[in-house]
């Protein structure tokens, strides 16, 4: 059954997000420290405003971050688990970019930027389930 607000009487759904894998070329992986809580190096991404698609708040969630610009290669994956995020119930959409401008420059809700590669990942503290998105998204293999 929906829950619904009891004073908007609106259902109450979970909090839609975009996240991006964006490899540099040469074997690393994009990831920012988070600035706010919860702490921890985490893949490019934030929520979905009204009226914006899901593909157009990844690219712009990666400018705010990053200062890059990127093409949308293809989605990885949706992740939905109810416990991903400490902050509430968020659904994830999760997808492969490429870098086509700017250059990395913290910028938003990024403390700092970098790319890591694989070996440098496995000793980050990595945020949410991002761990598990980068090692679904097979940029390591």
């Amino acid at each position: 059954m929906v829950k619904l607000d009891p004073n908007t009487k609106r259902p109450i759904t979970p909090l839609v997000t975009a996240d991006a894998v964006i490899p540099t070329g040469d074997g690393k992986l994009v990831l920012i420290k988070r600035k706010f809580p919860p702490p921890g190096w985490a893949l490019p991404g934030g929520f979905v405003e009204v009226g914006e698609t899901i593909e157009a708040t990844c690219k712009r969630e990666v400018n705010e971050e990053t200062s890059l610009d990127v093409a949308i290669e293809r989605l990885l994956g949706v992740y939905s688990d109810p416990k991903r995020d400490p902050r509430g119930h968020t659904v994830t959409v999760v997808f492969l970019c490429k870098i086509i401008g700017g250059t990395m420059k913290a910028k938003d809700d990024a403390a700092s930027i970098s790319a890591f590669s694989k070996e440098e990942v496995d000793k980050l503290d990595i945020a949410f389930d991002h761990r598990k998105i980068i090692a679904d998204s097979g940029v390591f293999r």
